[in-house]
């Protein structure tokens, strides 16, 4: 499963492709969809980006999991996988902001893409709990993984990032201009079709 899970890992930047092509092939936009979708999805984008300004541009590697420090400022403070679960709020926003197929393709992406991260999610806990040891087993006991808190987690013993909003959004271009691009799309093909 190691291998599997690498191999996901590596590749979690193309797996929507295949549903954004069925998306833009079976959308039925509304403004009403539009709109929903666009707050959803911008709402994800916004807690990745709050996650990225912490964590910097090591969350973009396409090489072996790894890290150069145990984030729990943040987003991290609230849920473990702040930029999984910002990436599966994309997805659904997106979704419905398509409204193709809908609810039938959001509920299998969103199984696929829970299936993706559990095991791209694991391997990236073995690597933690490796390097961080009891750091991490005390932020791993009590900090969900994809279901935030109410409260934000505090560990005063963990050397943490600074929050650099810039390097945050220099961190998110692509995922910002990806995000940008699929609505445009989105728009046009509502404009087009109605």
């Amino acid at each position: 499963m190691k291998a599997f899970s690498q191999f996901l890992f590596r590749n979690r930047s193309y797996t929507p492709i295949p549903f954004l092509l069925v998306m833009f092939y079976f959308q039925q936009a509304t403004w009403w969809s539009l709109l929903i979708g666009f707050a959803v999805a911008f709402g994800g984008e916004l807690i990745r980006l709050w996650g990225v300004s912490y964590a910097g541009s090591e969350t973009r590697t396409t090489g072996p999991v790894g890290g150069t420090y145990l984030v729990i400022s943040g987003a991290f403070s609230y849920v473990r996988n702040p930029l999984y679960l910002g990436n599966m709020m994309m997805y659904v926003g997106i979704g419905i902001m398509s409204w193709a197929l809908f609810p039938y393709l959001q509920i299998v992406a969103m199984l696929f893409f829970y299936y993706q991260y559990y095991f791209i999610i694991r391997e990236e806990e073995g690597y933690l709990r490796t390097t961080f040891g009891e750091q991490y087993e005390r932020y791993f006991k009590n900090v969900p993984r994809l279901l935030p808190r109410l409260t934000s987690y505090k560990d005063g013993n963990v050397e943490q990032p600074q929050y650099d909003i810039k390097k945050g959004l220099k961190s998110e271009t692509r995922t910002l201009q990806a995000f940008f691009f699929v609505t445009i799309i989105l728009i046009i093909l509502f404009v087009v079709n109605n």
